[in-house]
């Protein structure tokens, strides 16, 4: 659907491409990294993931919106994408569970959308130069001005974005705040209740939701939070969450890795930015990648065992960087064959670069949570 009959917004790069199209949402200007992701649902879990924080999100798939917006799905309250790049919208709602439109949500939540571009095109040069800053404009702003914008704002390199989504404070989570499908789980009722302490780097409220549904007590740590914080609570496992910007620059999470790595008996479970944490404070190294990896059927295994997976991040851990008498590989990306999965030798530490939570996405690495529930109770 568009919302005028004349091209009334446009999305300028920072190499200079320009796109032409039809405004909704909210009005304004944004300016953030340009990015895609792939996946044909769950574009109310992608748009209030925080590991989307401070970005532009592309979606490939051709009409957004004709499900609506429900109460249930998102992932967080207040950490939403800045803007959004559809090909068509829809404001045409048919979805028992929505309680408003897309567009109203949007305008609710003070986000900018674009449509009626080729979004094909603009994935191309995604793809061919890299995820880049983009501004999206609704206003008469010129291009020159739009250009100057682009080169003061600041580029993903570098930024510790996860202190700006992570919660101040700490709070509890248990299984009266997780879905209602989650009590049917047959792992839910463990006869011991088991403690973990998630350290909050934008972690998703469906993690959480896992988490409970094992029959773990989750206490939510800021990501500041140090050791002796952490200990204080006696967990039975320590949880590091997914995350937006760069890995590197989220230090107190990488000095707080290193000194429970090194206590060593406690069971440790990373995701996405977690996984990349456990990397760093093991003496590997990250790096950016060209466009990242967003979307629901990522195939990930190792030894001709192979998962789809959901993934959202846009940096990596480099394969050589970890001494393999330090840590083992567990999964691969078969699509390019960086590092998906890692396992600490000889201690109850693991990590996966996707998201085995699927909202959204397949349900083919739900066991991971199970396994992280097996290494706790081992330990009891």
């Amino acid at each position: 659907m568009r919302s005028s009959l004349t091209k009334d917004a446009k999305l300028i790069l920072e190499n200079g491409i320009i796109f032409s199209g039809y405004s909704f949402g909210s009005k304004g200007k944004v300016i953030g990294e340009v990015v895609f992701n792939t996946g044909m649902t769950g574009y109310q879990e992608v748009m209030t993931d925080p590991s989307y924080f401070g970005q532009i999100i592309t979606f490939t798939y051709p009409e957004i919106g004709n499900t609506g917006i429900n109460f249930e799905d998102s992932e967080s309250k207040d950490n939403i994408i800045k803007g959004i790049i559809v090909r068509n919208y829809s404001n045409n709602v048919s979805n028992w569970r929505s309680k408003i439109s897309l567009n109203n949500w949007l305008i609710e939540n003070n986000v900018v959308g674009l449509s009626g571009i080729d979004t094909r095109a603009l994935v191309k040069i995604l793809r061919k130069y890299g995820s880049m800053n983009g501004i999206i404009t609704t206003g008469d702003e010129t291009y020159d001005e739009c250009i100057e914008l682009l080169k003061k704002s600041p580029k993903m390199r570098g930024l510790n974005l996860a202190e700006k989504v992570s919660t101040s404070t700490m709070y509890d989570w248990n299984i009266n705040k997780s879905r209602e499908f989650d009590l049917n789980n047959d792992n839910f009722f463990h006869q011991k209740k088991l403690k973990v302490v998630a350290i909050d780097f934008g972690i998703k409220k469906s993690i959480l939701n896992r988490l409970a549904s094992y029959g773990c007590e989750t206490i939510v740590l800021p990501s500041k939070s140090n050791l002796d914080e952490v200990l204080s609570f006696n967990p039975n496992g320590i949880f590091f969450s997914n995350g937006p910007g760069d890995p590197s620059s989220v230090s107190n999470g990488i000095n707080l890795a290193k000194e429970l790595i090194a206590i060593g008996d406690i069971s440790m479970f990373g995701i996405c930015l977690g996984h990349q944490i456990f990397g760093l404070a093991l003496g590997g190294k990250t790096y950016k990648l060209q466009f990242g990896h967003r979307g629901l059927n990522h195939p990930c295994g190792l030894n001709n065992k192979v998962e789809i997976t959901s993934q959202n991040h846009g940096f990596a851990i480099e394969l050589d960087s970890i001494p393999d008498e330090i840590a083992e590989i567990t999964h691969f990306n078969l699509n390019d064959r960086t590092v998906a999965g890692l396992k600490v030798r000889n201690k109850p530490i693991f990590s996966v670069q996707y998201h085995p939570e699927a909202a959204p996405g397949p349900h083919d690495s739900d066991y991971l949570f199970k396994n992280f529930v097996s290494l706790m109770l081992e330990r009891c």
